[in-house]
C-alpha cells in the first residue's frame, strides 16, 4: 500500500472523528448558553478548556500523573508476568483448566474495585493497595487470552513440531507460544487498560495520590470546570495509553 493510501486509510477516519467530537462539544456549548442544560451540573466546554492551564499550573498535575503512571506500570508488569504464566499453566494442566476457567471468566466480569476496603486492611492506605487492586482486576483477561491463544494453535503446526521430534518444552517456545502471541498481546493490552481504570477509580475512592485524587479534591471544592477538565485529562491519558500500547504491539509484531 502506498504512503498516500495509508494516510487516507488512517487519516480520514481520524479527522472525521475529531470533527464529530468538535460538533458534539459545540452543541453542548450552545445548549448550555440557551439554558437547556443546567450550568451548575455541566459547565460550558469553553470554561473547561480555560481550566486546563489552571489545573496544570496550580494543582501539581505532573507529579500526580507520574504517580498514576508508576502504579499503572507496576501493575502492568505484574499482570503480564503472572497472567501469561497462569495461562500457560492452565493450558498444560487440563484438570486445573476445567476446574478454574469458568471461575476466572466470572472474576473478569466482577466489580472487584468494591473490595478496596479489604485491600486497605491488608496493604494500608498506600500505593500498594491501588496497585494490587488493579493487578487482581486486570489479571483475568491476560489469563483467558493467553489460554485462548495457546489452545487455538493450528494442529498442523503442532504436528510439524512433533515430526521434528521437538521436546514438549521446545514445542511450547518454538510453536505454541509464537502462535499465541497475537492473542497474548490483546490480553495484555486489555489488562493494562483495566488496570489504569481501576487505579484512577481507587485513587478517587480512597483519596490517595494520583489523578484520581485530583478529581476528588476538585469535586469536593465544587470546582466544576476544574473537575471536568481533570476528568478530560484522565480520558486523554487513557487514550494516549491505549494508542501507546497499540504502537508497542505493532513494534513487537512487525509483520502486522
Amino acid at each position: 500500500m502506498s504512503a498516500r493510501g495509508a494516510i487516507q486509510r488512517e487519516g480520514i477516519p481520524f479527522v472525521f472523528g475529531i470533527l464529530c467530537l468538535l460538533a458534539v462539544i459545540t452543541v453542548i456549548e450552545m445548549l448550555i448558553r440557551w439554558g437547556m442544560i443546567n450550568p451548575f451540573i455541566v459547565p460550558k466546554p469553553t470554561d473547561i478548556v480555560m481550566s486546563f492551564e489552571r489545573i496544570i499550573l496550580e494543582e501539581n498535575i505532573l507529579p500526580r500523573f507520574m504517580m498514576t503512571f508508576g502504579e499503572a506500570l507496576m501493575a502492568s508488569l505484574m499482570l503480564s508476568v503472572v497472567g501469561i504464566s497462569l495461562g500457560v499453566l492452565l493450558h498444560r494442566n487440563t484438570t486445573v483448566r476445567l476446574a478454574t476457567q469458568n471461575w476466572v471468566a466470572a472474576i473478569a466480569s466482577a466489580p472487584l474495585v468494591l473490595m478496596y476496603p479489604l485491600f486497605l486492611v491488608i496493604f494500608g492506605r498506600s500505593a500498594w493497595t491501588i496497585i494490587m487492586i488493579a493487578f487482581v482486576s486486570a489479571l483475568p483477561p491476560v489469563i483467558l487470552k493467553t489460554l485462548e491463544g495457546l489452545a487455538g494453535t493450528r494442529a498442523v503446526l503442532i504436528n510439524v513440531g512433533r515430526s521434528f521430534k521437538l521436546t514438549p518444552s521446545q514445542l511450547y517456545w518454538k510453536i505454541l507460544f509464537p502462535a499465541a502471541l497475537p492473542n497474548i498481546f490483546v490480553g495484555v493490552r486489555l489488562g493494562m487498560i483495566f488496570a489504569l481504570i481501576n487505579i484512577v477509580g481507587v485513587e478517587f475512592l480512597i483519596n490517595f495520590g494520583g489523578l484520581g485524587q485530583l478529581v476528588n479534591e476538585l469535586a469536593e471544592r465544587y470546582d466544576l470546570p476544574g473537575t471536568y477538565a481533570a476528568i478530560c485529562f484522565v480520558i486523554l491519558v487513557s487514550v494516549v495509553f491505549f494508542i501507546g500500547t497499540e504502537r508497542i504491539e505493532r513494534w513487537l509484531r512487525p509483520g502486522t
